[in-house]
């Protein structure tokens, strides 16, 4: 199985309003191991950013005017998710950023759903952890994934740390099966288990303290405040 684990950054919140992807960033994994093969663009918008927007990834208008638009890396872009299942936290609202870049382009290139396998990594997030906050940060806390190095929200970075969360919730990396005596595995074998499928007891669970809750809800004030009451996190958690 070939799987894509994709995040974008972006202008704003409404691709509707034409708001831009700024940032693409992805990483490939067969057989539940990362290959190494990664996809990663700075994209020039043509439109400002919003202020909201800047202060989750820190990327400047400035800083982009020197990098490709999304028309001259699209093949790329297209050659490397086709046929594969695209993992993406929220997909929705990514998704919904792609399709209008590429019906933006001349002549368009369809929805990402024709091309490749989606599949929300929030939505099964919810589905094994109901009620509690399943956002990336508290994922990574939940399943003890280090993501110190995430100080702003950057594409690669955090498609890199989705599928680490990813092949947590799914019951871990594949295990190299040796195959001892008296046993009908082959030696070297890879066996996985089926997605979703998780040992009893292997995966600590790891809840937020009220300080630490209180902190983050802190937080998201402050960026939905900064931002006009556009913060896309407390919309999520308050979905």
């Amino acid at each position: 199985m070939r799987q894509i684990f994709l995040d974008t950054e972006t202008t704003g919140l409404e691709p509707e309003l034409g708001h831009r992807i700024i940032e693409i960033g992805g990483v490939e994994m067969v057989n539940r191991r990362l290959t190494g093969r990664r996809l990663h663009h700075y994209l020039q918008p043509d439109r400002e950013i919003d202020d909201g927007a800047l202060e989750v990834h820190g990327i400047t208008r400035e800083f982009l005017m020197d990098k490709p638009r999304f028309v001259d890396v699209h093949a790329e872009i297209l050659e490397f998710i086709s046929g594969a299942e695209i993992i993406i936290h929220n997909a929705p609202f990514d998704v919904a950023f792609l399709d209008c870049e590429l019906a933006r382009l001349a002549p368009p290139a369809g929805h990402i759903e024709h091309l490749c396998r989606v599949v929300d990594s929030l939505a099964l997030a919810r589905q094994l952890h109901p009620g509690q906050r399943n956002g990336l940060d508290a994922l990574c806390k939940r399943y003890r994934i280090d993501n110190s190095a995430r100080q702003l929200h950057g594409a690669l970075l955090d498609a890199e740390i989705l599928a680490d969360v990813y092949l947590a919730m799914t019951g871990g990396q594949a295990m190299l099966d040796l195959g001892g005596p008296g046993d009908n595995t082959a030696s070297g074998d890879i066996s996985h288990g089926a997605p979703g499928a998780r040992r009893a007891g292997s995966i600590p669970v790891v809840r937020a303290s009220p300080q630490e809750l209180k902190t983050h809800e802190s937080h998201l004030a402050h960026i939905d405040e900064k931002s006009g009451g556009q913060c896309l996190w407390m919309r999520l958690e308050n979905d």
